[in-house]
């Protein structure tokens, strides 16, 4: 089984073994559990069963991720996208007044569509068009904005209405075990001890347990009912109503934060080659297939996430990783109060919720994922330029569809202003055109 296994997931040829990739796994799991609570929580608000939200969410990652491991062999995990459901909840349902059985609609053609554009090669190909710089922006971007969550996560920043942004009460306790769980885990990354960043996240809980910030609610309940939400989108209400442009803005938002995560994590796991990514197209087709999951489940549009890159900061490189890692997806589901009690997070003083423990490990990948900034060539400034716009928008919009749009955009102008349009792909100004026009979209809503 053991050699079925390692020959199936390649595990030999990309220099890894089942051991490091179950690792992997385990810590990806952990560092995007707080889905599991954070999605229905959200959706819940448009009149969503909660229960059944939370089942959504584990099953349709847990599918999506699933099948990105054994179709196209990447460690890159799936699950709702937060952007996509804060647009489904506050946007179009809330706002808009549409039912969330017509938004579900909205996501599933949206779903539909991915696939068609993926059967004809055309995302593949948008992953291809984009330039080394914009990809090595995206990637450090995709780090800074990792690193935001998890200060944020850990009480480290705080809202402010006079400069956006300001410190917070660093030694409230949830505060203080960040730090604590942020010196062990970097200690360790030092000492060079593998599986650094999944120690770190168990030595956290640990102590989080023991002084009560953490607090242990039992291991196992019955899984939730998914029949209030289950095949519920309304299909007709959505093509009826004529609610092109959300399905346009979905479509947009899946398809351009896929791509930016997977040319992201993809450039920090060494998986490009000659500037490629291998078996893009299945990747895409997972992706999209997930979404079309996803609506019929219950939930909104499920993407590529940027989590990912912990499990391949610890050496993950195959599909087994997304193995374990939807498998726990579905175990969370008979395990949840073990889940909430790690990724759930915790309450301050003030009401507000943290999660100190997982927030560590967001910012020492954070870290990691900013080395590609040394690959763009800071003398061109053509280059330069587009990818620092987008290694600062995506945190500062916390998009990477907006980063990207920046970033293409900008690359776009500035080959065509010197002179030089004539190295950039037909495709890149297509992109940059599509990307002004989702901006002129996004402000019709």
């Amino acid at each position: 089984m053991r050699k079925i296994v390692e020959a199936y997931f390649k595990l030999k040829e990309l220099n890894t073994d089942i051991r490091t990739e179950i690792i992997a796994g385990i810590t990806t799991f952990m560092t995007m559990a707080y889905i599991i609570f954070v999605n229905p929580a959200m959706i819940s608000q448009t009149g969503m069963d909660f229960n059944s939200a939370m089942a959504a969410t584990c099953i349709s990652a847990a599918v999506a991720t699933i099948l990105m491991g054994l179709y196209a062999n990447y460690p890159i995990a799936l699950a709702p996208g937060m952007g996509e459901n804060a647009f489904f909840t506050f946007t179009v349902c809330i706002t808009m007044g549409i039912p969330w059985q017509t938004a579900l609609g909205c996501v599933f053609i949206g779903g539909i569509i991915f696939i068609i554009l993926t059967i004809t090669k055309l995302r593949q190909a948008l992953i291809d068009a984009i330039p080394p710089s914009l990809r090595y922006g995206v990637a450090a971007g995709i780090g800074l904005l990792i690193t935001l969550i998890g200060f944020k996560d850990a009480g480290f920043i705080v809202s402010s209405p006079a400069t956006l942004v300001a410190l917070g009460d660093v030694l409230s306790p949830p505060s203080l075990l960040a730090m604590f769980g942020l010196a062990v885990t970097g200690s360790l990354l030092v000492k060079k001890v593998k599986g650094s960043i999944l120690w770190g996240i168990l030595a956290t809980a640990a102590v989080g347990i023991i002084f009560g910030m953490v607090k242990f609610g039992g291991v196992f309940s019955m899984p939730p009912s998914m029949a209030p939400t289950f095949l519920k989108m309304d299909l007709l209400g959505a093509v009826k109503l004529g609610l092109v442009s959300v399905i346009f803005i979905f479509l947009f938002m899946d398809l351009f934060d896929t791509v930016g995560t997977l040319a992201g994590v993809a450039e920090v796991g060494g998986f490009m080659k000659h500037g490629k990514l291998p078996r893009a197209g299945r990747a895409l087709m997972s992706d999209a297939i997930g979404t079309c999951v996803g609506a019929a489940c219950g939930t909104p549009t499920v993407t590529s996430y940027i989590e990912s890159a912990s499990g391949v900061a610890v050496g993950g490189r195959s599909g087994l990783v997304n193995i374990v890692t939807g498998l726990l997806f579905i175990a969370a589901l008979f395990f949840s109060p073990l889940v909430n009690m790690i990724g759930g997070g915790c309450k301050t003083a003030g009401g507000e919720l943290l999660h100190p423990v997982t927030a560590p490990a967001l910012i020492i990948v954070g870290s990691m994922m900013l080395g590609t900034m040394i690959k763009v060539k800071w003398d061109d400034y053509s280059e330069s330029i587009p990818a620092f716009l987008v290694l600062v928008t995506i945190p500062f919009t916390f998009s990477i569809a907006t980063g990207l749009a920046f970033g293409f955009i900008t690359y776009a102008v500035l080959k065509l202003f010197t002179g030089r349009g004539k190295e950039v792909s037909w495709l890149v100004y297509i992109l940059a055109a599509l990307f002004m026009l989702r901006f002129l979209y996004l402000k019709s809503l």
